[in-house]
């Protein structure tokens, strides 16, 4: 009697670490209990999980959306408004061109942090939607709705060994009938409602501020005024560098329902309002260092 041995299938992931193993890589252990270290074959493909639950490739997403420029956006009662920090990496570059603000739909946009290309990306998806929702119901998408689509289309690059995560945060709002709407989607696919929502390099002092506003008292043009001294203090970190600040905003009153980028004299007027804040608060460092030394 002949026996015939069962074939025996192990999965990409199994096959990977038994291969590192071959090649003395093994398992390291970071200090936590349950929790390996980067780079020993977990990391491999978006499709598998650590043994403690962790998803590599979405986690080296979100740190490519930590070294980008820091975007934002605030909702007041009537309206969204955003604002980002586009770094100048050379003095070629036009002003004013390779938007990082873009518009959905007539009445909704969206701004990101991380990969340009992927921001561009999902924009284009979202104009889809946009255009596919209209063409079949013969009205504007919501943005609630709209967002659940573009989470699900995100989550879906988490699933597959074929295709890697979305290296973008991106912060989409808009108005309807029922008033305002901010969303800030991130690489995972989840997705949180926000009155204030920040992304990217300076994204925590972003917060930190965002925090400190009065939502509900807020007018857009004030909005305005502060998404441009937050941005500038966010940028704190990277003040060797040159940058341009780009705001747009959509208002039920101010732009009757449509997204645009605001007007120059608003943007000149939030610039100055930023740099004069800017300035008091560096005035008072400088006179609580005084003070400090005096006692000293």
């Amino acid at each position: 009697m002949v026996r015939v041995n069962k074939p025996y299938h192990v999965s990409l992931a199994e096959f990977l670490l038994q291969m590192l193993q071959v090649l003395g890589v093994g398992v390291h252990d970071d200090g936590e209990r349950g929790r390996t270290s980067v780079g020993t074959g977990y990391d491999l493909s978006n499709s598998v999980f650590s043994p403690d639950g962790r998803n590599f490739q979405v986690e080296y997403a979100a740190k490519a959306v930590e070294n980008g420029s820091t975007s934002l956006a605030i909702k007041t009662p009537t309206g969204v408004v955003f604002a980002v920090e586009k770094i100048i990496t050379s003095k070629l570059l036009v002003p004013n061109k390779n938007n990082r603000i873009q518009t959905i739909g007539r009445s909704i946009g969206a701004v990101y942090s991380g990969l340009l290309p992927d921001g561009r990306h999902l924009v284009s998806r979202a104009r889809d939607e946009f255009n596919s929702y209209r063409g079949q119901y013969k009205e504007d998408i919501t943005v609630p709705y709209l967002i659940d689509r573009l989470g699900n289309y995100v989550q879906a690059y988490t699933c597959y060994n074929s295709v890697r995560p979305f290296g973008i945060t991106s912060i989409i709002g808009g108005v309807d009938g029922e008033g305002s709407h901010l969303y800030m989607l991130e690489p995972s696919g989840v997705y949180w409602g926000y009155k204030g929502a920040a992304a990217g390099k300076g994204r925590q002092s972003a917060k930190n501020e965002l925090e400190k506003l009065k939502y509900d008292e807020l007018t857009s043009k004030d909005a305005i005024k502060e998404a441009a001294r937050i941005i500038y203090l966010a940028h704190e970190d990277n003040k060797d560098k040159d940058f341009e600040i780009e705001i747009s905003w959509v208002d039920t009153v101010e732009t009757k329902g449509l997204h645009q980028f605001v007007p120059e004299d608003l943007l000149a007027e939030a610039k100055a309002y930023a740099q004069d804040k800017l300035n008091e608060d560096e005035d008072e460092d400088e006179e609580d260092d005084e003070d400090e030394d005096m006692d000293n």
